[in-house]
């Protein structure tokens, strides 16, 4: 039966990389790292992945809506790398799937921040591949055939809910933990056979492969994954005013995805130097929620109700923990104290 192996404690993993993760932040930029101690300061994570965080880094959206604060974007490959850098206090706000979260919130001593905003919903773009000469055409065919995916990532947990949903058991299939960078050379050298992953490794897999289902459909049929963001206590604690801020031009960047579309493209394809037609081709596969249905009890929620994201966190945490990931599954309560929904709605108008 494959398996995630156990290996070292979290806590041991993150304290190996932490240094490398703080280094690779403070190394971004001469005004220094995170802000601790310093309001008019704010470090913030992205993914080069199509959302609004793009939109509104491009347009400099924060720094005008913040003139007394300095504002240091730096990117990140990976959720891990994210979780890593809360934990050094290098970050302050920073996007976050939805399973590194879970894991994050998940230890007797939770990483200190909390989710304030959903970028987006996993749509088309984070979806199963297979090779096309495996002359496989459903995800039931992939039993005895060798599965790569991020291990506990978002497309780890749709990856498994897609066996669920086929008949299949991970013991079904040959599963292996790579990172998207290894998924495409492994794939080159026919290595797998199919691969759960996201944009642009996703599109990449395409060219040569068959899409079997997509996390648009996964999340559909009740088991969706997102895009989160989340912040500090430290800033909560510092500058919630900063926080509010940072709200409002995510929902511009929400709106204008719907009303401005030729310019989020242009966006998008400013800050990942690729061209107009595949930034158009990327935004097209996301699913983005107005700001209204972000704070819908459907997704995040407002002050004191929080929305169904709470369960789809705490259900995530369950497939962590039932994958050897994390040592147990963290409470509704717990769940709870890790969203950060004071001001909501109002504070966007």
């Amino acid at each position: 039966m494959s398996r995630v192996p156990q290996g070292p404690s979290r806590r041991l993993l993150l304290a190996g990389a932490l240094a490398a993760a703080s280094a690779a932040v403070a190394g971004c930029s001469s005004d220094g790292g995170g802000s601790s101690g310093d309001a008019k300061k704010l470090t913030i994570g992205y993914f080069a992945f199509p959302s609004g965080d793009l939109i509104v880094k491009n347009g400099k959206l924060l720094e005008k809506a913040l003139p007394d604060h300095t504002i240091t974007w730096v990117k990140f490959d990976s959720g891990a790398s994210v979780n890593q850098a809360f934990l050094g206090k290098s970050l302050d706000i920073a996007a976050l799937g939805s399973s590194p979260f879970a894991r994050g919130v998940s230890d007797a001593s939770p990483i200190p921040y909390k989710v304030a905003w959903i970028l987006d919903v996993a749509g088309e773009n984070e979806a199963l591949v297979v090779r096309k000469d495996t002359g496989v055409s459903e995800v039931a065919g992939l039993k005895g055939k060798t599965v790569a995916t991020p291990f506990a990532s978002t497309s780890h947990y749709s990856l498994l809910a897609a066996l669920e949903g086929a008949g299949l058991k991970p013991s079904d299939v040959k599963l292996v933990d790579l990172q998207p960078q290894a998924i495409l050379a492994a794939w080159q050298r026919s290595d797998i056979d199919a691969a759960y992953v996201w944009l642009p490794t996703l599109d990449e897999l395409r060219k040569t492969g068959t899409q079997l289902t997509s996390s648009k459909q996964i999340g559909a049929a009740g088991k969706p994954t997102l895009d989160l963001a989340v912040v500090s206590d430290d800033l909560i604690a510092r500058d919630p005013k900063a926080i509010d801020a940072w709200r409002k031009v995510q929902a511009e960047a929400l709106q204008q995805l719907k009303s401005d579309p030729e310019g989020s493209v242009k966006a998008v394809s400013a800050e990942l130097g690729i061209s107009a037609a595949d930034a158009r081709a990327q935004l097209a596969q996301g699913v983005f929620l107005t700001p209204e249905q972000v704070t819908s009890a459907d997704w995040l929620g407002t002050d004191g109700n929080p929305g169904k994201l709470l369960s789809y966190v705490t259900d995530t945490a369950k497939f962590l923990a039932g994958q050897k990931q994390i040592d147990t599954v963290p409470s509704a309560d717990a769940v709870r104290k890790a969203f950060y929904l004071k001001g909501l709605p109002d504070v966007l108008k």
